[in-house]
């Protein structure tokens, strides 16, 4: 017990620590992952060492290699910072050690998975009822909701997944946008559905699918195929949002399934000023969204969700004589039977909020990123590739030569993070205002940082 309360003590001062670097050190890594093997490799030691010496050197050897990614200048990919309750949430987690599968064993983590999936349909404005599962993120969730839309499907059309498999099944099409994230390819690979088995639909100038060339597509798919509709809540160059109003009716009249991909952008509807751009999002049958983007919660917490709970169950109820069942089971609605409580730290982001702060939260990211968009256009050279709808910049100069190695002078230097693309053919540098830490002044660090690079005594 004395070991035990002197390694938690280390790591609580470890953990202080990088906190209190955040302001202050390089954004990017300082040391190579090939540093950082060697820093941390070797033959495995004979003999071990004191808990508490071991946390204060695992912590000082790994300081080069850590990101600041809870830091206010992270605009990398799409990846927020940790909220103080979420933090101290998931310590607790960990502390616990719940396997929150079984509503009969672990009845106060489900208990709080329960609530934090209640409040979570209610802030997004989503079915009540509809099934949370919480798992990994938004990669996972996709495939659990891709997985279920592919049983439900079947079932409709008389033939049971469970006792015949997919051979002979009838036809499943993956009916996709031009400018879906390639998770979503990712999620059909594990199904088995290929790029024969996928239909992609036209996008507009900013990756917004176009009703016209959905209601094309399924007018021409086979008659005995059955479609799976992805539509995306926040593309993730653009931060554009599919026109859901019109997308989704044009899906329900050829029977198909609508899964909406909204790994950060489902969060739009948690604001009145921002709530339209997920207009008619509810009529969809699953959504994925992702706690430890927007919300700001830690690493993994990725939602599914699915409208009727039954089909949910219908795919992944879980087996075994020597498991303790109730009438609804976390394990009911994931692949998991074994996991972490990853949906209290979601219960301690949403309670400490409340629904204002969550409101606030997300009109304070759509804020920045307009802030970043103002400066940016005021760089001689730079030119903003579409305004942001919702979290997402995306900007670029003039050669594609240049954008690219501005884009690896801006981690060289420190200042911030952001992370290079290519869009419309074109090299783009991206930036993601997604962390509740971001400050005018971090917004302003990481223009001056920019503009120095540009300058022409820079280049």
């Amino acid at each position: 017990m004395d070991e035990r309360d002197a390694a938690l003590d280390a790591a609580h001062e470890a953990a202080r620590e990088f906190l209190a670097s955040l302001p202050d050190r390089p954004v990017w890594p300082r040391a190579s992952v090939e540093e950082m093997t060697a820093a941390f490799g070797g033959p495995l030691p004979r003999t071990g060492r004191p808990a508490p010496d071991l946390i204060r050197d695992l912590a000082a050897r790994a300081d080069p290699g850590l990101v600041a990614i809870p830091g206010g200048r992270f605009f990398g990919f799409v990846i927020g910072g940790t909220l103080p309750a979420a933090l101290a949430a998931d310590w607790l987690v960990s502390t616990w050690d719940q396997n929150s599968g079984s509503s009969a064993m672990t009845t106060a983590t489900v208990a709080l998975e329960r609530v934090a999936g209640d409040w979570l349909l209610e802030i997004l404005d989503l079915p009540r009822g509809a099934s949370v599962g919480f798992v990994t993120g938004a990669q996972v969730s996709n495939f659990v909701c891709l997985s279920v839309a592919r049983h439900a499907l079947l079932r409709r059309r008389g033939w049971d997944f469970t006792r015949e498999g997919l051979h002979g099944s009838p036809p499943i099409r993956l009916v996709v946008g031009r400018d879906r994230h390639g998770s979503i390819d990712r999620a059909a690979r594990f199904l088995g559905l290929g790029e024969a088995d996928t239909v992609v639909v036209d996008s507009d100038d900013d990756g917004r699918m176009r009703p016209d060339a959905l209601a094309a597509a399924l007018d021409e798919a086979p008659a005995d195929a059955a479609a799976i509709v992805c539509l995306q809540a926040g593309e993730v160059h653009t931060g554009a949002f599919d026109p859901f109003a019109e997308l989704i009716p044009i899906a329900k009249t050829h029977a198909a399934w609508v899964h909406v991909d909204g790994a950060f952008g489902l969060w739009a509807a948690a604001s009145p000023r921002l709530h339209a751009l997920t207009w008619g999002v509810d009529a969809a049958d699953s959504w994925t969204t992702d706690a430890h983007k927007t919300l700001n919660v830690p690493y993994d917490c990725g939602m599914a969700i699915v409208r009727d709970p039954a089909d949910s169950i219908a795919m992944f109820r879980a087996g075994g004589d020597y498991l303790m069942y109730t009438g609804f089971d976390p394990w009911d609605v994931t692949p998991e039977l074994s996991r972490r409580a990853r949906g209290v730290p979601v219960w301690a982001a949403l309670a400490s909020l409340g629904r204002d702060g969550v409101e606030a939260l997300v009109d304070r990211l759509h804020a920045n990123a307009r802030r970043l968009e103002r400066g940016l256009r005021a760089i001689p050279g730079v030119t903003v590739v579409c305004a942001p709808d919702f979290t997402q910049v995306m900007f670029r100069l003039d050669d594609d030569d240049a954008t690219q190695a501005l884009g690896r002078a801006v981690l060289q230097e420190g200042t911030a993070a952001l992370t290079g693309a290519h869009w419309r053919g074109r090299a783009v540098l991206r930036c993601s205002m997604s962390s509740w830490v971001t400050t005018d002044q971090d917004i302003d660090l990481t223009l001056a940082a920019i503009t120095r690079l540009t300058s022409p005594a820079a280049v």
